[in-house]
């Protein structure tokens, strides 16, 4: 009869420590998903480009940066969309990385040495306006007539 009750107890106490152990996995999960979701930071700047190639370049630069989850460069509207932990890394640096790459931003003007070196299709004009809106804009006519 000892070994029945003594066999019974040694059941209980390795159930309870079991459940008391996942309990506790889940929590960690939990804490470490919404610590996430708090750090991100999206961004949207102008950079000056031209093709296809310059989207490439344009998001690889950015995307090389620590702490950068995403980055799209929309080539129409001259603009990139970046989202990333604003622990890791910050706007600025984002900046940087793409204009070491040759290209403009709004915040830095691209490496010339770099510049120098992309291929034919994406030396950019230095004046382009980087039409972050996308809507094209009207010529003020105000002082001429047609």
């Amino acid at each position: 009869m000892k070994k029945v009750i003594l066999s019974v107890v040694a059941i209980a106490a390795l159930g309870l420590t079991s459940c008391k152990n996942e309990t506790k996995k889940v929590e960690d999960t939990t804490t470490t998903e919404v610590s996430k979701e708090i750090a991100m930071t999206d961004l949207s700047f102008g950079v000056r480009g031209n093709c296809g190639m310059c989207k490439s370049t344009i998001e690889k630069a950015a995307n090389s940066v620590e702490g950068v989850a995403s980055a799209n460069w929309d080539v129409d509207k001259k603009k990139i969309d970046v989202s990333f932990d604003d622990s890791k890394t910050d706007a600025m640096a984002i900046h940087k990385a793409i204009a070491a790459s040759g290209y403009d931003t709004e915040k830095v003007a691209g490496s010339e040495e770099a510049y120098k070196d992309l291929p034919g299709c994406c030396k950019y004009d230095h004046e382009m306006m980087m039409n972050q809106s996308g809507e094209e804009k009207e010529e003020d006519h105000s002082d001429h007539d047609h």
